[in-house]
């Protein structure tokens, strides 16, 4: 029953160091709040740092082939550092994972947007490929571990009603992120030069700072994880102040629920919990998802743009310009799954993304393989439906792997099983590198071509020389065409 007045809005609950199921009514009483002021503010402050997390992730990989012919290195050196910087990334989400649960996810979001704000701006002032190796490394521990953390908090802060919607929402700004890299990239090399441009672009990825600075002193831990460590004091007062502007608001907030498995004691955290017998399934079905999610949407983002021009036949103007509609669908799924979340349920978004990859998958197969029509058409239909339909379970999979682990176990747990899906992004450009190498090695092959093939990087330092060679083209020109093989990779 709801009370008027002074307490209008908010539902009756005994104080909560008299309940003896704290923690769970805490849980309760936040399911039951919608969305407001308070829910945009987080979500703007942990939006910024996923922003900024995939706009400097991306970064060193649009401007590559400057920093290779600035700092005069090969296709090894710069081959590891690319590498180094992604297992950096796998590294940080083991280790800021497992600190999310013990020193909470205000810190450790806060901790990773140091991380890579001060790596990202060490980066732009590297003097040789150790120094940018070094820098890249440690950079990766605070790009991997921002968003799993960052994500769980704000699905933390979160009702029920509202928690896929907005999730999903927040997460479309990762999207976002990697579509501007490349364009700062461009605007940034074609008014100060390319040497002050790529430094400008990598010291852009400093701004986190000013996001952990913020964060610091605004963003709210979450009251869940806070009554789960035995702070009930500052859970009751957060979410009193949560209740109390949703009754500000005008809104009559039910009873909270409190349902019967979420009264039992709250344990310890350990970390091989994941792999107990009462999650050890889940955790196990979970990881393969990450991890044959993303070996398609990596290995197909990879890949498909080299497909079009050295299987398709078509120019590399034309390439850029398909990853670029590929990128902007990614973003239209991103909105689609938003709005879909919270009517049909993730799983059902889950297997309807898988079931249109696999549909694009078979086309290419039959069309591609075995009739032998290899266009650049029937490339980029096949390519763009199994990119599309990755996209929904990649968006979806953070939300519904957080809501499978409960409170005290989530960061870690969503930390390790996502991990899965970073080692797939590493492996499979070069698994899918060595099937395309081999099919176009075949001389029976429908995908044979004139020349073998060769890594994205390998494109884009030969593009770099065509560039320089060409004297006849605008400097604004030259730049695009030095960049545009990177922006399609990145796409």
């Amino acid at each position: 029953m709801s009370v008027k007045g002074d307490d209008m809005g908010k539902a009756a609950a005994p104080p909560l160091h008299r309940h003896s199921s704290a923690a769970a009514l805490v849980a309760a009483r936040i399911d039951r709040i919608p969305v407001g002021r308070f829910h945009v503010k987080v979500a703007t402050t942990l939006g910024a740092g996923t922003f900024f997390d995939s706009f400097d992730a991306l970064s060193i990989a649009v401007v590559l082939s400057l920093i290779v012919n600035s700092l005069g290195f090969g296709l090894a050196e710069a081959g590891v550092i690319i590498s180094v910087g992604y297992l950096g990334q796998w590294v940080g989400m083991f280790l800021v994972g497992a600190l999310a649960d013990r020193l909470g996810r205000r810190r450790a979001f806060i901790l990773a947007c140091t991380i890579f704000g001060v790596m990202s701006l060490l980066c732009a002032v590297a003097w040789d490929p150790p120094s940018l190796l070094v820098f890249r490394a440690i950079q990766g521990l605070g790009l991997g571990a921002e968003v799993p953390i960052a994500s769980i908090l704000l699905s933390e802060h979160l009702g029920r009603h509202s928690r896929g919607r907005v999730t999903v929402l927040y997460q479309s700004v990762f999207a976002w992120g990697i579509f501007f890299a490349p364009l700062v990239a461009l605007l940034s090399t074609s008014v100060v030069g390319p040497e002050l441009g790529r430094r400008v672009l990598l010291g852009l990825g400093a701004l986190p700072l000013l996001v952990a600075v913020w964060a610091w002193f605004l963003l709210p831990e979450s009251a869940r994880w806070l009554a789960v460590r035995g702070r009930l004091s500052e859970a009751e007062t957060q979410v009193s102040a949560m209740e109390d502007e949703a009754s500000a608001r005008g809104v009559v907030l039910a009873e909270p629920e409190v349902t019967p498995a979420a009264t039992i004691a709250p344990q310890e955290f350990r970390i091989g919990e994941i792999l107990s017998p009462t999650y050890r399934r889940r955790t196990v079905l979970m990881a393969l998802l990450w991890f044959a999610n993303f070996f398609v949407n990596f290995g197909c983002l990879t890949w498909l743009p080299t497909m079009y021009v050295r299987i398709g036949g078509l120019p590399a103007s034309g390439s850029l310009m398909l990853s670029l509609i590929t990128s902007v669908l990614q973003i239209v799924i991103v909105y689609v799954a938003a709005a879909l979340v919270d009517r049909i349920g993730r799983r059902p978004l889950l297997v309807g993304g898988l079931g249109i990859a696999a549909a694009g998958a078979i086309y290419g197969v039959i069309v591609i393989g075995m009739l032998g029509q290899s266009s650049w058409q029937n490339l980029f239909v096949s390519g763009c439906v199994m990119v599309v339909g990755t996209t929904m379970p990649a968006v979806v999979l953070y939300l519904y792997t957080s809501e499978l682990y409960p409170t005290r176990m989530r960061s870690w747990a969503t930390s390790s099983v996502s991990s899965l899906g970073k080692v797939a992004s590493i492996i499979s450009p070069s698994v899918f590198g060595l099937m395309l190498a081999a099919a176009l090695l075949n001389p029976s092959s429908s995908a044979h071509a004139a020349s073998p093939v060769s890594a994205p990087i390998e494109e884009l330092n030969a593009r770099l020389v065509e560039v320089m060679k060409a004297g006849k083209t605008t400097q604004f020109q030259q730049r695009f065409a030095l960049l545009s093989p990177t922006i399609a990779h990145g796409c």
